[in-house]
């Protein structure tokens, strides 16, 4: 009787540890499973009568780093992608991560290296997140081209039908809107905007046929009760993850394929997002 008080202690420690690394190897298999593959199809009103549906791939916070994210993996991702044969590929930002927790931070040739197996017919299109222009901003400005990645830095380019405003990220205060108008109003056809946070949609000064962003990971961990202990944006959870209709405004917000902080997810799995864009 007298050893019992003294023997519950270790066994409660026991449990504990052996319960927090349950839980943790839980959030590292979440995070590390293949990303599931989010349709959604999108009808334009000014699509060209004659141009057939486009297929776009959208990734986003890609957060290269060990040991969830290292190059290999990526490139496995890329083979994913080729499989579904998309039209474009449009990268939302943070391609890398240089969180505390990390095994590893790979440098910048080694984070865009695997990108340049990518093939869509009208190329592959992405804009910086904040840890980009954190980590090396000059870096990707110089690698991205080099391996077939168009950067667009509050920029505009015309693929396809499509006129692809880049807006720069929101979160580092890099974001220049009024110059990404500018450059779209110099082209013709139906607009998209690509940019890191989706913070920037209150700010449109007209509506586009749909956003593309990132950032919010989907809050990365969501448990039932307690909810999404962290939310990244500004607005709380209006841009919090998926297809919304914000007063009209179509914007996709995707998951993400990496990690940010801890290199574990709960009920928010990483995700890529294949959608088709066309008349109907």
């Amino acid at each position: 009787m007298i050893g019992q008080p003294s023997s519950f202690i270790p066994r409660a420690l026991g449990v504990i540890i052996i319960l927090s690394l349950l839980f943790l190897g839980q959030g590292y298999w979440n995070a590390t499973r293949a990303p599931l593959v989010r349709t959604a199809q999108l009808a334009i009103a000014d699509w060209p009568a004659d141009t057939p549906p486009l297929r776009l791939v959208l990734i986003s916070d890609v957060h290269v780093a060990g040991p969830d994210m290292p190059p290999s993996r990526l490139t496995t991702i890329v083979a994913q992608i080729n499989a579904l044969e998309p039209d474009l590929v449009l990268i939302a930002g943070d391609l890398v991560s240089e969180k505390m927790l990390a095994t590893h931070v790979y440098n910048t040739p080694e984070i865009v290296a695997p990108y340049a197996a990518l093939k869509a017919r009208l190329g592959v299109v992405a804009v910086l997140g904040n840890h980009d222009h954190w980590f090396d901003a000059s870096g990707f400005r110089s690698q991205l081209p080099r391996v077939g990645v168009t950067l667009l830095e509050n920029q505009a380019i015309q693929r396809g039908p499509l006129v692809i405003g880049g807006v720069d990220d929101d979160y580092s205060r890099h974001a220049d809107i009024a110059k990404t108008y500018a450059a779209m109003d110099a082209l013709t056809g139906p607009r998209i905007i690509l940019t890191h946070s989706p913070d920037i949609v209150p700010d449109l000064p007209r509506p586009v046929a749909a956003v593309f962003a990132g950032h919010t990971h989907c809050g990365q961990a969501r448990f039932p009760l307690l909810g999404q202990p962290v939310k990244v944006s500004r607005y709380g959870a209006r841009f919090n993850c998926g297809l919304i209709d914000d007063k009209g405004q179509k914007v996709i917000v995707g998951a993400g394929l990496g990690t940010s902080g801890l290199w574990a997810r709960y009920g928010a799995p990483p995700d890529l997002w294949l959608i088709t864009l066309g008349r109907s």
